[in-house]
């Protein structure tokens, strides 16, 4: 869908806003809204944080487009009276200055009394110019974005200040446009993100089914009627009757890393390090970091052979890798050697026997499983030609899963795009919306964005 442009655009002085319409104001955000935050000695300690009293919002109360009252802390009244400008009205927006910079929140009702804890800016107008619907769309654009990043010179920064937000420069149209902007932009994002939804459910069903097409595959066979048999633990169920059932410790040798955690590089020196951060994947080919030759001898660390499987033993269960490069892993994994089994086969297996590792984890700060768990992970065991099988139907149903999640994906990115586009569009003055209004027909879809959406579900 296309929208009409101004006719008149004049320049605005700046790089990454453009042109923009003649008669929108040139103007900086402090010239037209109160910024303020509790700064200084009005900070909150949480030893300070009551279970009644006025409501003390943070950033992590945060939730969609509104703020979770019920997760907010409370603070005194005395301490609620300390500063009247953070004392939180109808209209305010919010937005937090500090760690994850602009997340946003438009208070639209109050259920009583609230202030703001340290890390979040209130942003008031200071007369009837400005719309902080308007500012809402603002700072979710490429305007407030690219300000922030010439801001930061090549350095890294997780904390906006005052002075700086304050001089962020934009071009302010008339009262009349701005509401209508902010009108347009709430009926046309909340369309983008009801598609983006509708493919983030898709893609964890997607998720659902392919792991239960795994499970299914590697304890219950590719024959559906072959005879079954009871496989004595709970959680895997019957399985068929001409298969063995094994523990782990039978096929394959166990392998607990050292707890000292070696001395790594980043210059491709040694061997590949191998965390949690790998096991993404169902091979792992290498990763960011190496353990030279001399830190591995000093922290008494040993080398795992390609064609290991590599498994979580802390907290995350169920997630299993191979690795097809040598490498040294972490005390959150422990590997099996496998001797008298597929290595595809044992971590399928794995990946389908969260619940077994779940039972026998022994819980300190995180769950942990230890050598003997691994050891007794009851393993059904196919005849081995039986095993490539079910590997190569698992591959081959894998490849089509992966393709179905790779379009879904690519499409939430196209429509996350999208509405950054709009947005930046609407709020700049590329886009004329003056006279929109929404369609009779509410479900009416823009057209290629419909279109997009039913291909990705077909």
């Amino acid at each position: 869908m296309s929208f009409p442009t101004y006719e008149k655009l004049v320049a605005s002085g700046v790089e990454w806003i453009g042109n923009v319409p003649y008669h929108w104001f040139r103007s900086r955000v402090k010239f037209d809204a109160l910024l303020k935050a509790r700064v200084g000695w009005h900070g909150l300690k949480s030893d300070e944080f009551t279970e009644t009293g006025p409501y003390l919002v943070t950033g992590s109360d945060f939730k969609g487009r509104e703020v979770s009252w019920s997760d907010c802390y409370h603070c005194t009244v005395e301490r609620y009276e300390q500063d009247k400008n953070i004392q939180l009205q109808t209209g305010d927006l919010l937005i937090t200055k500090d760690g994850t910079i602009g997340k946003l929140m438009l208070i639209k009702s109050l259920p009583g009394k609230a202030t703001l804890n340290s890390g979040i800016f209130v942003v008031r107008p200071l007369n009837e110019s400005l719309s902080t619907d308007f500012y809402y769309w603002l700072l979710q654009s490429s305007v407030f974005y690219q300000f922030i990043n010439a801001y930061q010179s090549g350095t890294t920064i997780n904390h906006l200040y005052q002075e700086t937000f304050g001089n962020l420069p934009y071009a302010k149209p008339p009262k009349s446009e701005q509401t209508q902007i902010a009108r347009f932009l709430d009926h046309e994002t909340a369309k983008i993100d009801a598609l983006i939804a509708e493919q983030k459910r898709l893609i964890k069903l997607l998720q659902e089914k392919r792991q239960a097409v795994i499970s299914h595959a590697v304890t219950k066979g590719l024959d559906p009627n072959v005879p079954m048999k009871d496989s004595g633990a709970k959680w895997l169920g019957d399985v068929p009757a001409h298969w063995g059932m094994t523990r782990a410790k039978m096929v394959a040798d166990i392998f607990i890393p050292q707890r000292n955690k070696p001395d790594l590089n980043d210059t491709g020196d040694g061997y590949y390090w191998v965390t949690m951060e790998n096991m993404k994947t169902r091979q792992i080919h290498g990763s960011r970091r190496w353990i030279s030759n001399t830190a591995l001898q000093a922290a008494g660390s040993k080398v795992i052979k390609k064609g290991a499987v590599v498994a979580s033993c802390v907290g995350n269960f169920g997630v299993a890798s191979i690795l097809s490069v040598d490498a040294v892993i972490n005390q959150q994994l422990q590997a099996y050697i496998p001797k008298f089994v597929s290595a595809s086969f044992l971590r399928d297996l794995i990946a389908c026997s969260k619940a077994y590792f779940d039972s026998v984890g022994t819980a300190a700060t995180l769950v942990y499983v230890n050598r003997e768990g691994f050891a007794n992970l009851p393993i059904p065991l196919p005849p081995e030609h039986e095993q490539r099988a079910i590997e190569e139907h698992i591959e081959k149903l894998n490849s089509k899963f992966d393709c179905a999640l790779l379009e879904s994906n690519d499409l939430v990115k196209i429509l996350q795009e999208r509405r950054s586009a709009l947005i930046s569009a609407a709020v700049t003055g590329k886009i004329d919306v003056r006279d929109w209004q929404p369609p009779a027909d509410e479900s009416a879809f823009d057209e290629d964005v419909q279109k997009a959406g039913m291909e990705a579900s077909a």
